[in-house]
């Protein structure tokens, strides 16, 4: 999941005592992780998940939590500014990308600097830099039907510092690899990458993976790069941060991880584990990961005042239809869709919150939420003031946390989109959706037969989700009214810049 801005300061002082107990925060966000891939949340999963297990019965789980966006770049911007996505831009930021942010966004690690906490971004970034560059790509590849444009790494000054990435987002540190199946491949620290890329990785490149592809995009590379380091390292960096941190201050240690997502690389200690292939194992692979960072919490002495976040940036890739033909193994749970969609499976994400003492264990919430509020959750639990305009799409869900009662559902209603053209809109049990073609991609025939799956003709669709999860049952032409009211709610979200009901 995180612009150098005004961010006014908190009007009420903390005496030191309230700041010394103002929790740790610690996001994991997962990469490509189905709401099905998690075994206490699927009953029939063929893959052990042991620590995010515990986890959820250590805390609150989340079961119609959902993700801003059904793919990666957007979500993450999301979780991090509290905002919709879609007020910026719809795609992935591509290979060398601009920043996904505009100069006004306010991100939640600069809400929590205001308030004293140490900051900290290790993992994926995928949200864009401004890359210093020679000259133009001076490669042209073709991609199907298409000619683009590669940079190569004569083509980058590496001796300078690349702006606009974490620490312009409001993050002391960074560590990080940008993104796994992107150039450049190398470790940057900080603003600089700590060894600039000789070679080239292109289409033609070799590489061994445990199923699938290997989807890297073509671009600079380290002589020596090896995916498989890139999450073990990863992971050392991380809970040496943990174990090194020596502050006062609280911190807010956002933890992006670039797995389950492809290219599928276990490393072979877990080759074996799950009876789900090489994607479950990659699963068990992050699912120890979670493990490790949560043991070096509880070693430091940092689990009773530390708030753990675990979710996931979208649904599962398009790989996920071959496992459960394969394995019966169903990535998406019983959600209707994958990566990309605004069908549920797209966007409807695992959601685990830990928070000792406070969040009574073994809790599951049935609340829609979204991970745009978070932004407006953590702002309302560390006592920390949001600027106006900051988080115009985040609710505050504390409340549901520490078990209060609430009086009627705790959003207005939630956007989903992922493409520019395709819209849903949750309220209560509806959904509704601006158009009935809604798959990215074409569903395999078993697949469709297994789920009794039907197309739908109509303008748009409109669906009950209490009664039927799995949008299977189009009401459009039956409920006129609701779609109408829907549709014009939607609009207005879009037009006027915030959907916080106030």
């Amino acid at each position: 999941m995180i612009l150098v801005v005004f961010i006014s300061c908190k009007t009420v002082k903390e005496t030191k005592d309230e700041e010394q107990t103002r929790p740790n925060v610690v996001i994991i966000y997962a990469d490509d992780m189905g709401y099905g891939d998690l075994n206490c949340q699927n009953p029939n999963s063929k893959i052990p998940t042991p620590y995010l297990d515990k986890l959820a019965s250590e805390g609150m789980r989340f079961t119609d939590a959902h993700s801003s966006s059904g793919i990666c770049s957007p979500s993450r911007f999301a979780l991090l500014t509290g905002t919709y996505h879609w007020r910026n831009q719809h795609e992935i930021v591509k290979s060398f990308g601009k920043p996904f942010f505009k100069e006004t966004d306010i991100t939640l690690p600069q809400v929590l600097k205001t308030a004293g906490y140490t900051t900290a971004c290790i993992g994926k970034w995928h949200l864009g830099l401004d890359w210093e560059f020679k000259n133009p790509p001076s490669l042209k590849r073709k991609k199907g039907r298409r000619i683009i444009d590669v940079y190569q790494s004569h083509d980058i000054d590496w001796s300078k510092p690349v702006k606009g990435g974490p620490l312009d987002r409001g993050f002391d540190y960074y560590f990080g690899d940008g993104t796994i199946n992107f150039p450049p491949y190398a470790w940057m620290e900080n603003e600089r990458f700590i060894e600039a890329p000789t070679e080239e990785m292109s289409s033609k490149n070799t590489c061994i993976t445990k199923e699938g592809k290997c989807e890297f995009r073509a671009g600079p590379k380290l002589k020596d790069w090896d995916p498989y380091k890139v999450l073990p390292t990863l992971t050392t960096t991380t809970v040496g941060w943990i174990n090194n941190y020596d502050k006062k201050e609280p911190f807010f240690l956002y933890f992006a991880l670039p797995s389950p997502h492809a290219p599928i690389i276990p490393n072979d200690e877990f080759e074996g584990k799950s009876e789900a292939g090489a994607y479950g194992d990659f699963m068990v692979q992050t699912d120890w990961v979670v493990g490790q960072v949560l043991n070096a919490l509880k070693e430091k002495g940092l689990e009773d005042n530390t708030i753990v976040i675990f979710s996931s940036d979208n649904g599962p890739e398009k790989y996920a239809f071959k496992r459960a033909e394969k394995f019966d193994h169903f990535s998406m749970g019983d959600f209707r869709g994958l990566k990309r969609d605004i069908w549920e499976g797209g966007h409807h994400v695992p959601f685990i919150v830990k928070w000792p003492k406070q969040i009574k264990a073994g809790t599951v919430s049935n609340e829609v939420i979204s991970q745009v509020d978070i932004m407006a959750t953590i702002s309302s639990i560390t006592k920390t003031a949001l600027p106006k305009t900051a988080g115009p799409d985040s609710y505050d869900f504390s409340s549901i946390l520490k078990g209060k009662k609430i009086k009627g559902p705790l959003r207005e209603a939630t956007v989903q989109n992922t493409f520019e053209d395709k819209w849903a809109l949750r309220k209560g049990k509806w959904l509704y959706m601006n158009t009935s073609d809604v798959s990215h991609f074409k569903v395999p025939e078993f697949y469709t037969k297994l789920k009794n799956y039907t197309d739908f003709k109509t303008k748009g669709l409109l669906f009950d989700l209490e009664a039927d999860p799995e949008q299977r049952v189009n009401l459009y032409s039956k409920y006129p009214q609701q779609v109408e009211q829907m549709r014009k709610l939607l609009s207005t979200y879009r037009t006027q810049g915030y959907s916080v009901k106030n």
